[in-house]
């Protein structure tokens, strides 16, 4: 009976974890040690790697590192502020897959739901099977079974990517305008759902795990589920209750000189603000007023607020005395969902994929220093976080640059933060 007591008291404690800033051994990590990643991160900079980089490390509930390096704009040499505002992308479907099973638990849908219960459009789909690059005809057979929520949530639906899938799905999306919703402000989410239901999936549903618009048909069935925008449920259900203040899909103008600027780096090194990218992604897009809530990208935030969302994940759903999620909801969140289907992730296939999180397995630790457990995704601008339970441990590295050593910088972050523990 002690026993039991004893761990009952100790999850308590963990679920009731509040981030503050600490001194690194109070995290269990050493300063001296902590003051290589600080050199790293600066010498980045000074190697034009990055123009800068924000990163924080919390563990144990303590933030131990939170520092801001680097330019908003090299030129002027202008700061970046840790504070500011950053296009974080495919993070949000992190959000999102929260607002999802926050419904989930409120019985307003079951996982294995077929889709088109609630977007009729996904009924009787089909598979591609061949396809004319010449004049973008196909061919296409019937599915052997219907695309789920939780397909959706792992990304074995037969779902494609426009602009970074395959060619393909690039064309097919293309031509029925289709798009990666971020940005969009002259489409409805509706009109874009129900036409992506009446294309061909790309494989069978449920025999192979493919990164696909999944999350922005997961957003859609959240705002049917909830009567609500995706917005407005993100603000009332998530980002108000945890304390979210700087997390939006339409940034206010009060905070537009916040938003980061976005660079590129030219063939002769050098570093470029970016008005548009990709082709005509107008990078202001925070603050031109949209309606149309992409649940895969679109979202922009802090480093500190997205602290507070990976901080209530790491407490098993629970931040600041408000409770989110159940801890077995996370749990399941955060375990292998794809059974034996590979994970291509940059030629790594030894990891799984939970709900919208890629997870390090036992096989899988042995490529680096995380620990088996650690779910982690990132965002096409280059914004990137890992949870490490084991550890008890989140990080987060945002930079909003394309270059050819951004990923060079990436691969140098995570072995300077796990050398600087020291428990």
């Amino acid at each position: 009976m002690f026993c039991v007591c004893v761990i009952c008291t100790v999850n308590v404690k963990s679920q009731q974890k509040t981030l503050t800033e600490s001194a690194p051994a109070s995290g269990g990590f050493s300063a001296e040690r902590l003051a290589r990643l600080d050199s790293g991160m600066n010498d980045w900079v000074k190697k034009k790697w990055v123009n800068g980089s924000v990163a924080l490390i919390a563990r144990k509930g303590k933030i131990v590192f939170y520092k801001a390096y680097g330019y908003n704009d090299p030129e002027t040499k202008a700061p970046l502020d840790k504070t500011g505002i950053f296009r974080i992308a495919s993070q949000t479907k992190a959000v999102t897959t929260v607002a999802a099973m926050i419904l989930w638990e409120e019985g307003k849908y079951s996982l294995d739901d077929p889709v088109s219960k609630y977007i009729p459009a996904f009924a009787n789909q089909r598979v591609l099977e061949t396809y004319n690059a010449k004049d973008t005809t196909y061919t296409t057979v019937p599915v052997k079974r219907a695309v789920t929520i939780r397909d959706l949530l792992t990304h074995v639906s037969g779902l494609g990517y426009p602009r970074i899938g395959t060619p393909e799905e690039i064309a097919i999306y293309a031509k029925y305008h289709i798009t990666g919703g971020v940005g969009v402000t002259k489409q409805k989410i509706s009109d874009v759902m129900n036409t992506l239901g009446g294309l061909p999936l790309f494989f069978q549903p449920g025999e192979k795990w493919k990164y696909g618009l999944n999350a922005d048909v997961l957003g859609y069935l959240i705002e049917i589920w909830s009567g609500m925008g995706l917005e407005e449920f993100f603000m009332k259900r998530i980002f108000i209750p945890l304390g979210m203040k700087d997390t939006y899909y339409n940034l206010p103008p009060e905070k537009a000189s916040r938003l980061v600027n976005f660079f590129q780096q030219d063939s002769t090194g050098a570093m470029k603000k970016q008005p548009i990218v990709l082709d005509a992604l107008d990078m202001n897009y925070p603050l031109h007023k949209t309606s149309y809530f992409s649940g895969g990208g679109g979202l922009v935030s802090t480093v500190y607020d997205y602290a507070i969302l990976l901080q209530m994940l790491l407490n098993n759903g629970t931040y600041n005395g408000v409770q989110i999620l159940s801890r077995n909801t996370v749990r399941m969140m955060t375990t292998n969902q794809i059974g034996k289907l590979f994970v291509d992730l940059y030629g790594i296939t030894e990891n799984k994929f939970g709900f919208n999180f890629s997870l390090i397995t036992e096989e899988g630790s042995r490529l680096g220093p995380s620990q088996a457990g650690t779910y982690s995704w990132g965002g096409i601008f280059s914004t990137t976080y890992w949870v490490d339970p084991k550890e008890d441990m989140f990080v987060i590295l945002h930079q909003q640059m394309w270059g050819p050593h951004v990923a060079d910088a990436q691969k140098q972050f995570k072995p300077l933060v796990y050398q600087a523990i020291s428990d």
